[in-house]
């Protein structure tokens, strides 16, 4: 998979990933009859519906699982604007309703007439919306209580809620306890949206090293890629961010080297604010320097003294005397 948009948000690749968005299901979304759901179970039919959304489609997920025989969609969005999206309840009925057609018509075609079955069901949906940004989710997730007057007419209004998993509801600590590669994933996100300057350095050299013998080889150049670029959208140099990403992707015991990497670019950035903070002074000495021989020249001139004069002790020029 070519990662082009990863560091806007880590979970494109996550829903685009059939083991990734396995392991996303068994650990969010806390059904039992999810927990067995292989990568091969899993198939991606975003193509079919996208086209239909102008608004943040390529954020969008739609997925067909084998469920013992039964099909399960599974329609993933993702949610990571500052402004909460409060149409995200309707846009979930569209999604829903095209879904079920589609499904409908596909089975319609293997044996015409079933869907007017007495004992005919259409099988069940899940609505999903994964968010990471900053403000809190206030949207309402029930499409009911997003329509007038629903009280009164309660029973003719289509009744669901959307999932919402929401990053800023989980701790690091919580971060680090779930399913390998989508834990470092997770956490370099989280991280990255609070806000903070040393994300690599905010990750315990302990944990990346554990986790490091626990990513499946499969995935690693993956998870290294994302790594990679997210890190370098948090303001972390090229060099130094494939070097925290290289790390994850061979499957080594290297003690130690995690956390090399991560003080190589504490020291480059401690080196940057030594160098940033010395210009500063020599910029404020300079500037007091200028502002002391002005306060002179004005002085003097108050004084009554001739413009050349004040120019040969104060050493300013004569324009500068002028304005004065």
């Amino acid at each position: 998979m070519t990662i082009h948009n990863a560091a806007d948000n880590s979970f494109k690749l996550i829903f685009g990933d059939h083991r990734l968005f396995s392991d996303f299901l068994n650990d969010f979304i806390h059904i039992d009859i999810l927990k067995n759901i292989k990568p091969e179970d899993i198939e991606d039919i975003s193509e079919r519906f996208l086209p239909l959304f102008q608004d943040n489609r390529d954020c969008d997920t739609v997925k067909r699982i084998n469920l013992k025989g039964t099909p399960l969609f599974v329609i993933a969005i993702l949610e990571h604007e500052s402004e909460v999206n409060h149409r995200s309840s309707f846009k979930m009925l569209q999604y829903i309703c095209l879904v079920l057609d589609a499904w409908e018509k596909e089975v319609e075609k293997e044996k015409p007439g079933i869907s007017h079955a007495k004992e005919f069901k259409y099988p069940p949906v899940l609505p999903i919306i994964f968010y990471d940004g900053k403000d809190t989710w206030t949207a309402e997730k029930n499409f009911l209580k997003r329509t007038a007057l629903n009280k009164a007419f309660e029973k003719y209004i289509p009744t669901f809620e959307y999932e919402l998993v929401n990053l800023n509801d989980y701790s690091e600590e919580e971060i680090m306890g779930i399913s390998a590669a989508l834990s470092i994933i997770m956490l370099i996100d989280k991280l990255r949206r609070s806000g903070e300057k040393n994300i690599a350095g905010l990750i315990p050299s302990d944990y990346a090293e554990k986790l490091n013998l626990q990513i499946p080889d499969s995935l690693r150049k993956l998870i290294s890629d994302v790594i990679r670029v997210m890190l370098e959208k948090s303001g972390i140099e090229r060099g130094k961010a494939e070097k925290v990403a290289a790390y994850f992707e061979a499957r080594k015991e290297r003690k130690g080297m995690f956390e090399a990497a991560i003080e190589s670019i504490i020291e480059e950035r401690e080196e940057a604010r030594r160098d940033g903070m010395e210009r500063g002074r020599n910029e404020g000495q300079k500037t007091g320097w200028n502002e002391g021989r002005e306060a002179v020249a004005r002085n003097a001139l108050a004084e009554g003294l001739s413009l050349e004069f004040v120019q040969k002790i104060t050493g300013l020029s004569r324009e500068v005397i002028e304005k004065l």
